[in-house]
């Protein structure tokens, strides 16, 4: 264990303000994430230098068609995250805080990713903000010793931890579930405009690319495509990538696989203002 970064005291627990849920977490519990702990009036995380999954990887799988297209990349994940979405692909470790680690350095990691020819790391799997204090270190590092850093995140963190890591981070792939609130507070049980946040701010530092999951009767009406690409278009540009990607039923949603024609339709009304836009798991 290590005692985590952005925490504070307050009477009878710890206030964690690494990302916007501000958990207040009494001695001997966890917050959301279920691996920051309160012990004995110290913040505390359960998973530093703690990995269920390394990989070298096709850059484009994160995804990202934009960034060293055709190169490999070493890519590390850890257990827990900050969101409870029933239709999580990577449930095995991202919900099961049971899941089996191993211990890895920075040093090491590093190491892995030169010896693998890799030009870099990539934090991916579950929820790399949750794996704050590793990540910091390693991507630190990483850029050091002429390596670059990739997230592949929610992009649910505050605006203080995201300044500070942002530095490290030449690209990242940013969920944007929906462009509803409603969608987020009810099936992620977090907020859109955080996360809104997180891609405005961080397309202004490094490479981003955009991934919307298309689930049958949560978030595929023409509207909400609509609205997302207007959003993309008039925050980030026409030249923002973004990849629509097909749903399987999974973890705790049984909803039916997302139809093909659902994905082309998306794909047509994107293509009319954002000159970038990709089909995935089709």
């Amino acid at each position: 264990m290590k005692e985590a970064l952005y925490w504070e005291k307050t009477d009878g627990s710890v206030h964690c303000l690494l990302c916007p849920h501000d958990c207040k977490i009494v001695n001997g519990i966890t917050g959301i994430c279920g691996v920051r702990q309160n012990l004995n009036g110290k913040l505390y995380s359960l998973v530093y230098g703690e990995t269920t999954s390394v990989s070298l990887d096709p850059i484009e799988k994160k995804p990202l068609y934009h960034y060293h297209p055709g190169e490999n990349i070493l890519s590390l994940g850890t257990k827990g995250c900050n969101f409870k979405c029933p239709f999580c692909q990577n449930w095995a470790i991202s919900q099961d805080l049971e899941a089996q680690t191993q211990k890895i350095t920075s040093r090491w990691a590093v190491d892995k990713a030169k010896e693998s020819k890799s030009f870099g790391i990539a934090y991916t799997y579950n929820e790399p903000f949750i794996w704050y204090e590793f990540v910091l270190e390693t991507a630190n590092l990483a850029r050091s010793e002429g390596l670059e850093n990739v997230l592949v995140t929610n992009g649910y963190v505050n605006p203080k931890p995201l300044e500070e890591i942002l530095p490290f981070i030449d690209a990242m792939n940013i969920d944007l579930k929906s462009i509803d609130d409603e969608f987020y507070r009810k099936y992620c049980k977090g907020s859109l405009e955080p996360v809104l946040y997180t891609i405005k701010r961080s397309a202004k530092s490094c490479h981003v690319e955009l991934t919307n999951l298309i689930i049958p009767g949560l978030n595929d009406s023409e509207e909400s495509f609509m609205r997302l690409v207007d959003w993309i278009y008039n925050n980030i540009g026409s030249e923002a990538p973004l990849h629509f990607s097909r749903y399987f039923p999974c973890y705790k949603l049984d909803q039916p696989v997302t139809p093909k024609e659902t994905l082309e339709k998306a794909y047509r009304i994107a293509k009319k203002k954002l000159k970038n836009v990709y089909l995935g798991n089709i």
